[in-house]
């Protein structure tokens, strides 16, 4: 893209082009708005949370060649809020000319787990031992015949997210409800702490990283429950995450937001977990607690502006807000009010009207000048608000 060019993002004829058009394609409006630039958004679904806030909304498939490559034809950067696109479509463009961030090379690498495993391994960087499989059929063989052991963590290659495509199994029958599809079980590490730093990279090449965060996942969903920053965890063992995940991203080479989730061992050694190209559930703290949050970050890098500054301003802690269990339908906010009365509380409706168990419905961030004190709070938030539905089922 010419110098010239490069100057007319703001109010001007420049359209930014955005697949999938869920939550965090939502949060990314609130930059595109900011800076008034005109952006056109593809999802599946007609009632998607983008609908409202963008300047063009198309329903589409976004696995469907013909359907990916129209939209992308006529955008001037093409993005994404979610890996599962169809890649050969955006393959197609950038040989066209129409830029694509993260690149098409970059999904491919990491919308399957068994080719981002791979990548781990030779690039020397450290993760859980695995073992692939072509159906997860064939598992009961290598159980009998010693090749892995109980307890694994079973994880389909593809079209896994928020918690599903993950199951922890610690006896054969756990394996009866798998699909049988490709696959890699992952020895089960006994960890201390999920942590995660998300890494900044522009395409002229700059890098950034956000500070170190803490994950508390819920034990049934396999969903982050809590996002703590910054992580309590020592100088040491932060630093070791930040190595390990700016190697990722140098080792990649993407372009955009890179999240690398990651385990702290007993031992206090990080091992890689998986990556996530784009905004992350681990960085929604950000719009309250940081200098620059994580939307305008991935805008920043993906049209070659100057990255902003990644430091906090206050400790910050986010609290996923999903459907409770026994209920599906049209949704209510349960005692909304009540965490309105709390001190840093800032709530996000994500705009999805129906509710399910589990469903990622909003999130809520509490910010506080004391780590500790803002942890108290979100336990309060999450034993106050309820998302629930107007009909129990």
């Amino acid at each position: 893209m010419s110098d010239s060019k490069k100057t007319s993002y703001f109010s001007s004829g420049f359209t930014l082009g955005i697949l999938g058009g869920g939550q965090l394609g939502k949060m990314l409006l609130y930059e595109t708005r900011k800076w008034d630039i005109a952006t056109k958004v593809m999802d599946p679904s007609k009632d998607a949370p983008c609908r409202l806030a963008c300047n063009e909304f198309v329903q589409g498939n976004l696995m469907d060649f013909d359907t990916v490559y129209h939209f992308g034809k006529n955008v001037d950067v093409l993005t994404i809020e979610i890996e599962n696109v169809n890649i050969d479509a955006l393959e197609a463009l950038e040989k066209e000319g129409v830029e694509v961030y993260p690149t098409p090379r970059e999904l491919r690498l990491i919308q399957n787990k068994i080719t981002q495993k791979l990548f781990y391994v030779d690039h020397g960087i450290p993760t859980a031992p695995f073992s692939r499989f072509a159906y997860t059929s064939e598992i009961d063989d290598s159980l009998d015949h010693g090749g892995i052991q109980l307890p694994f963590v079973w994880k389909s290659a593809q079209f896994g997210y928020d918690g599903q495509g993950v199951k922890i199994v610690r006896n054969r029958s756990d394996l009866r409800d798998l699909p049988n599809v490709e696959c890699l079980t992952e020895t089960l590490i006994p960890f201390k702490t999920e942590l995660a730093v998300i890494v900044a990279r522009s395409r002229n090449g700059s890098v950034v990283h956000y500070p170190v965060v803490e994950m508390e996942f819920h034990p049934e969903a396999n969903q982050v429950e809590y996002v703590l920053c910054p992580a309590r965890i020592s100088d040491k063992v932060a630093k070791k995450a930040i190595e390990t995940a700016l190697r990722v991203s140098e080792a990649l080479e993407h372009v955009g937001l890179l999240a690398v989730e990651m385990f702290q061992t007993r031992e206090d050694e990080v091992l890689v977990n998986e990556v996530a190209p784009r905004p992350h559930n681990s960085g929604h703290y950000s719009i309250e607690a940081s200098f620059t949050n994580q939307f305008e970050q991935h805008l920043r890098c993906i049209l070659g502006l100057p990255l902003g500054n990644t430091d906090s301003k206050v400790a910050g802690v986010m609290v996923n807000l999903v459907g409770a269990e026994g209920h599906e339908g049209e949704v209510y906010y349960e005692n909304i009010e009540k965490i309105l009365s709390l001190r840093g509380v800032t709530p996000h409706i994500y705009g999805k009207s129906v509710t399910r168990p589990f469903r990622k419905m909003g999130h809520v961030t509490i910010v506080n000048e004391d780590m500790e004190e803002a942890r108290k709070i979100a336990g309060e938030v999450k034993r106050t608000i309820n998302v629930i539905s107007k009909m129990k089922v």
